[in-house]
């Protein structure tokens, strides 16, 4: 099975994909390749530059791949093969193409509350206040047509978003 994990900036994707993965050890993580330094942001990640990532891609090195915020995202098809289940954190944009990747795709959508969004993007400190204005205006993007999809509202502590993100993923064990 595998399941993809979207949403807004700031909606604590990652935080509960960790508490998922401590709670679950049939899952495993999906750590994406992405054209920024690898030091950058609070998932596990391979940071890569734009011509190592071109280069990849040319080469066929990735299952699925999509840009967002001025970045190249890729998930390795190395990644995604063997056995159990497999959890990655995804782009709402690009889930029509992840659908035809990966069929059978488990899709959750986490959110929050516009205020707690703004209050987590602004505490990690990693965009300028335009940036965060910016992002809030696209937390809004509805999902695209013909997915399905579970909903996990992640607007008080991580141990109740992991609760609901479990919750989520259950209905869908493999």
């Amino acid at each position: 099975m595998i399941f993809a994990v979207v949403g807004p900036s700031g909606a604590g994707k990652d935080t509960l994909i960790r508490g998922a993965l401590k709670a679950r050890p049939d899952l495993r993580l999906v750590r994406r390749v992405i054209t920024r330094p690898a030091n950058a942001g609070s998932e596990d990640f391979e940071g890569v530059t734009s011509e190592d990532f071109k280069r990849r891609h040319q080469q066929g090195d990735f299952a699925l791949v999509w840009d967002a915020h001025g970045l190249s995202y890729g998930i390795p098809k190395a990644e995604v093969s063997g056995p159990g289940s497999i959890i990655f954190n995804g782009s709402r944009a690009a889930l029509p193409a992840a659908a035809r990747v990966f069929p059978g795709l488990a899709v959750i959508l986490v959110t929050a509350p516009p205020l707690v969004l703004a209050m987590r993007l602004a505490a990690r400190g990693r965009e300028q206040a335009g940036d965060i204005r910016a992002r809030l205006a696209r937390a809004a993007f509805e999902m695209p047509a013909g997915i399905a999809f579970r909903t996990v509202v992640n607007d008080q502590s991580p141990e109740i978003g992991t609760a609901r993100l479990l919750a989520a993923l259950h209905p869908a064990r493999a």
